[in-house]
């Protein structure tokens, strides 16, 4: 038999031996137990976390002869088949290079003829999120309302490229990162059936990389095998094989920059350079040690969601002491920015370096709105110091004191009165996102018939004018008349109201024909009930 690759040697045969999707597990095991098996089916995941491999499974286990608790025997006929991948009625179809609309076409044709044996024919379109337009549409008719026999299941990793349409006909099971500690704990079963030596550290470090796909890991650790065939692997060899750093250096280049080392700084860039580790697999290194150090030092010693052994935690809580939380998110914002960089450096050396003297020495981070500031008063104090401390005596505010009105103000008309008496409950009613614009302001009256919306903060002024016409209509549709209204700030409604009424006075509101007895007798008028 010829050789397998260890991800595909090792995929799991059966639900039991599938790790940290139990979610997805139980409930396909209720559909198998209960008979609701669907007809359409869309598992969505990052790659690696056993997407196509339960659908494998369930693919076998809906056409078991005999199932056992959900899952399939794995003696009858129909089982024997899978392991041998001779299923004529488990068809898989990778959409990446079967994307067109005749590939569809061709699917939509088979699925009226009945499987050859068992209850099921089961297609199981991987990478669906590759079909073109065209391809979906053909096979929306197909996917509502396929044959009693036939099944679909669709994987992909990246789930927002398909049409709500196809989406919204089938069942959708996302499947989690797989737990590093899982990934870890099956790695060393797996090299223990290989019978090959490997240090503990080394399978961590290999679990933390992968990123929560089992693929990736078993990748990896397949690489190392065969680069250090007949040796046992230690974390070195891994850390040499994939290009990445040890974590001392990571340590002492954190450690550098905090003290403002740049010389030891730049002789770890030398070494990275010289060792031919990857400098962008360096940096991304930092930005997970920075969040480590992020959390080490807010968690309050609760460091549950460092997935570590507890030395490197001890180092971390020991390293953060030192360091505050502003520094660490300026190097993580500095880092990231780093990473972005980096992707299109022609000299991705010099480019890191540049990046950490930034950090090392604080006055050359011309983006730090903290130096531009003291640059600033750095200017001011030079400044004073050429032109010498005048005095200058305090400038007085700008106001207008009236001691008499200017003028006699026109009358106030009732309906303008009640509606400043009830504005609260006006606004009450209002259409919600009128209620929560003016929700701040005050109704107040001059003369005349206009009334005033008064608001308090200048940066209100653009939401309300936006709103200010549905208020208005809102007003004149409850009074069933035309309501002339103005939007006004606090201080120059005050100017005008001093100049109305002088010195502030509250407003006295004349009849019209009171008002031009008034003029003509030039006495003031008191109205008494």
């Amino acid at each position: 038999m010829s050789y397998l690759a260890l991800y595909r040697k090792y995929r799991p045969k059966s639900f039991i031996d599938i790790i940290d999707q139990s979610h997805i597990i139980q409930t396909l095991q209720n559909q198998i137990k209960t008979g609701r098996i669907g007809h359409a089916y869309l598992f969505s995941g990052t790659r690696g976390t056993g997407k196509t491999t339960i659908a494998k499974i369930f693919a076998n286990a809906v056409n078991c002869q005999t199932p056992v608790n959900g899952s399939a025997c794995g003696h009858c006929d129909i089982c024997q088949k899978l392991f041998e991948n001779s299923n004529l009625n488990i068809i898989e179809i990778d959409a990446a290079s079967h994307n067109g609309v005749d590939n569809i076409r061709e699917i939509n044709e088979e699925v009226k003829y009945a499987p050859a044996i068992g209850k099921y024919k089961v297609y199981i379109i991987d990478e669906v999120h590759m079909l073109s337009i065209g391809a979906f549409n053909a096979m929306l008719k197909t996917l509502e309302e396929p044959p009693s026999h036939t099944m679909f299941i669709l994987a992909t990793t990246d789930p927002q490229k398909i049409p709500v349409t196809i989406i919204s006909r089938c069942q959708r099971f996302d499947f989690k990162r797989i737990n590093t500690k899982s990934i870890e704990n099956c790695l060393a079963q797996y090299m223990q059936l290989e019978n090959v030596k490997i240090e503990q550290e080394a399978l961590t470090y290999i679990a933390h990389i992968s990123d929560g796909s089992m693929r990736d890991a078993l990748s990896i650790l397949e690489q190392c095998i065969s680069f250090y065939y007949d040796e046992c692997i230690t974390y070195d060899k891994v850390l040499e094989l994939v290009g990445a750093v040890n974590n001392n250096l990571i340590f002492d280049m954190i450690n550098a920059i905090v003290n403002c080392d740049s010389t030891t700084a730049i002789s770890i860039c030398d070494e990275i350079n010289t060792q031919g580790r990857s400098i962008r697999q360096f940096n991304n290194d930092l930005i997970i040690h920075v969040r480590n150090l992020l959390v080490a030092k807010t968690t309050n010693n609760d460091l549950n969601v460092l997935n570590y052994n507890k030395k490197h935690i001890e180092q971390l809580k020991a390293q953060v002491n030192n360091i505050d939380i502003s520094d660490l998110m300026r190097y993580i914002k500095i880092f990231s920015e780093l990473d972005i960089d980096l992707k299109s450096a022609s000299n991705p050396k010099v480019v890191l370096e540049v990046a950490i003297l930034k950090l090392c020495e604080p006055s050359m981070d011309i983006d730090n709105p903290v130096y531009n500031k003291i640059a600033e008063l750095e200017h001011k104090i030079d400044k004073l110091q050429q032109e010498g401390i005048q005095n200058i005596s305090p400038k007085k505010k700008d106001e207008i004191i009236i001691q008499q009105p200017i003028r006699l103000p026109d009358a106030i008309p009732d309906d303008i009165l009640k509606i400043k008496r009830d504005w609260d409950d006006i606004l009450k009613i209002t259409p919600k996102r009128v209620y929560l614009a003016f929700n701040s302001t005050k109704a107040e009256v001059l003369e005349g018939n206009t009334l005033y919306i008064i608001y308090y903060e200048p940066n209100l002024e653009i939401s309300l004018k936006e709103f200010l016409p549905r208020l208005i209509e809102f007003i004149s549709d409850r009074e069933n008349k035309s309501i002339n209204v103005k939007l006004m700030g606090a201080k120059e409604y005050n100017i005008e109201k001093q100049k109305l009424y002088g010195s502030g006075e509250p407003p006295v509101y004349i009849d019209k024909n009171l008002q031009e007895i008034q003029t003509k007798v030039n006495f003031s008028i008191t109205m008494k009930d």
